[in-house]
Formats: C-alpha cells, structure tokens, sequence
C-alpha cells in the first residue's frame, strides 16, 4: 500500500490515502529528523527513533491528532503544514525490531503524541478520489500496521565528512 497526499478532510487538512498502484507520484515522503533536530542523511535511522516523513510534492508533514476519520471513526491521519513545517504533531517513530530501520523490514509506525499505530485497512473512498483507502491511526498493534519501504533513494553515509555522494 502506498501512502498518497489527496483531498480534504472534515478537519479541513489534507487526507492521507492508500492506494495500490506503484507508480504514483503523489507517493513518495521524504523522512527528516522531529522538529529542532538534526537528522544527518545517510545515517540509518534507529528503531524507536522519533522522525517526520514531509510529502515531496507538497511540502506537508504526516500528521495526526484526536479527531476521529471519515470512514472507519480511527484516528484521523493528515497532511499539515507548508514547506515540511508544522507541529509536535508531526512525529512518528519507528519500531523495528533490529537495532536500525533495514530497507527489506516490515516496520510500525507509531504516533509519538497519541500513541497511535498508523494503519490502512479496507475502507475505501468514493468520489473524488474512488477506489483509495482511508490511513489512519490505531490504538493498538495489529496486522493491519505494517508498512515496508518499496522504492526511494537510499544514501550511504560517507566517512569522509568533506566528501559528499548526493547529485
């Protein structure tokens, strides 16, 4: 399943759903360091470490908050912010069970200020955006929960701090 940025929610943010297909360029989240920290590319991301995955396309964070979702009465998964900018609400962790978040893993990614479990199940969506499925958090692990990075750029941390390998 991949995470798409699309319509608006009755929160008024923009809605975070799941689709299918691949090939979407509404797909892909660049993951960042939680707000006034540092996180240096290239450097594996541990597990239980607190991150931010901002929408390329838009600039807006994955977010989440107690207010309840449109079609499963979950808790409500968003897209808020402007320029990968927005609040505490932003922050998610990652939990693995390694010592560091491997590329071929199946990982849970929990809210760090709810608690929450950010999870897809089968609720779908009519018109405009028919056929997507609702993402929203969860208040406990469960096999609807897991998500496994597909594609992206994966940067190697260089030894040599005055040497840089991205383009």
């Amino acid at each position: 399943m991949e995470l798409v940025e699309l319509a608006v929610l009755c929160s008024g943010q923009q809605s975070v759903t799941g689709v299918d297909t691949a090939d979407d360029a509404n797909s892909y989240w660049r993951i960042r360091g939680k707000p006034n920290e540092i996180c240096q590319r290239g450097v594996p991301i541990k597990c239980g470490q607190a991150i931010r995955f901002t929408h390329m396309k838009t600039g807006r964070n994955l977010h989440s908050h107690h207010f309840s979702s449109p079609l499963s009465s979950n808790q409500e998964v968003s897209a808020f912010g402007e320029n990968g900018e927005g609040d505490d609400l932003d922050v998610w962790t990652v939990q693995c069970s390694g010592t560091y978040w491997e590329r071929e893993d199946a990982v849970r990614i929990k809210h760090l200020g709810t608690s929450a479990f950010l999870s897809v199940t089968g609720e779908q969506y009519g018109h405009p955006i028919r056929g997507q499925r609702e993402v929203h958090g969860m208040p406990s692990a469960n096999p609807n929960n897991y998500w496994k990075v597909m594609e992206g750029v994966f940067i190697l941390p260089s030894t040599d701090p005055s040497h840089h390998d991205e383009l």
